[in-house]
C-alpha cells in the first residue's frame, strides 16, 4: 500500500489525484492540502511514501517545501509549467506530470514508483573486476547478472540510489550518480546532469537542452552544457 499526499493550492487538481488514486486497491489518500504549512506538519507525524507536489503556490513553492523536508519522501512533481523539470531532477523528483494530468500519464508514474521500490529491496550490488571490460557484474540476492556496457542506455539518480536503465531492465543500486560515473567507461558514458548519466551510443538526437534516447527525454544540465557539446561532437 502506497501512502500518498497531495499538495496543490488549486482544488480540481487535488480532485483529479484523489480521483485517480481512489480507484487503485494498492494506493491510499493519506492527506490533501492545499498549502505547504499544512503539509509539513502533517509529514512530520504521519508515514508518507508518496508526495504528489505542486510547484507554483503561494507563500512556500513546491520547491522550497522539497528543500526544507529533512527525510523526503519518493516525490511526484505536478505542474502547468514545464521548465520546472529541470530543478525537479535535481532535486531527486522521480517523475514529473504535467498538468492537465491524464489517467494513463498517473498510471505511468505509479508504475515507476512501484518499480523503484520492488527493485531497491532487492539490494544489488556491484561486483568489479578490471579484467572484464565490456560488462560488470551486479549481484542481487543470490543471483549474478552480467550487465554490458553497451546495453545500458542511462542512468538516473534518485536520493541515495540510482537506477540503472537497460535493453534487459532496470537494476537499482545504492548509491550515488558520482560512484556510478567511477564505474562506467568515460569513454562510453558522459555525465549530462547531476541526476543523470547517458550512453553516448544511445542518444537518438539532442533538442534544445534535452537529449533523446527512446522514449526518454533527459535534461542537460546547466553546468554540464558546454561539456556535452563538446563530446557530443565525437559520437
Amino acid at each position: 500500500m502506497l501512502n500518498c499526499v497531495i499538495i496543490d493550492d488549486e482544488p480540481l487538481a487535488r480532485e483529479i489525484l484523489s480521483g485517480y488514486m481512489d480507484q487503485l486497491e494498492y494506493v491510499r489518500l493519506a492527506g490533501s492540502f492545499n498549502n505547504a504549512f499544512d503539509a509539513m506538519k502533517f509529514i512530520q507525524h504521519h508515514p508518507v511514501d508518496v508526495l504528489f507536489l505542486d510547484i507554483e503556490m503561494p507563500e512556500m513553492n513546491g520547491i522550497d517545501f522539497l528543500k526544507n523536508l529533512a527525510h523526503p519522501p519518493i516525490t511526484v512533481f505536478t505542474t502547468a509549467f514545464r521548465d520546472y523539470a529541470f530543478e525537479g531532477f535535481e532535486l531527486g523528483v522521480i517523475d514529473f506530470l504535467l498538468k492537465p494530468i491524464s489517467q494513463d500519464r498517473f498510471l505511468v508514474s505509479i508504475g515507476k514508483i512501484k518499480d523503484f521500490l520492488s527493485l531497491k529491496t532487492e539490494d544489488a550490488r556491484f561486483e568489479v573486476s578490471r579484467e572484464t571490460p565490456e560488462f560488470i557484474f551486479v549481484k542481487s540476492g543470490v543471483r549474478r547478472i552480467k550487465l554490458y556496457f553497451s546495453d545500458v542506455t542511462h542512468i538516473q539518480g534518485l536520493k541515495d540510489y540510482a537506477i540503472i536503465h537497460a535493453a534487459t531492465g532496470k537494476i537499482v543500486i545504492k548509491g550515488s550518480v558520482k560512484s556510478m560515473q567511477q564505474l562506467f567507461p568515460g569513454a562510453l558514458f558522459i555525465r549530462v546532469h547531476k541526476s543523470f548519466i547517458v550512453a553516448k551510443e544511445r542518444i537518438r538526437r539532442i533538442d534544445k537542452n534535452r537529449i533523446i534516447i527512446g522514449d526518454h527525454q533527459i535534461p542537460i544540465g546547466r553546468n554540464y552544457k558546454e561539456e556535452v557539446e563538446r563530446k557530443i561532437t565525437g559520437i
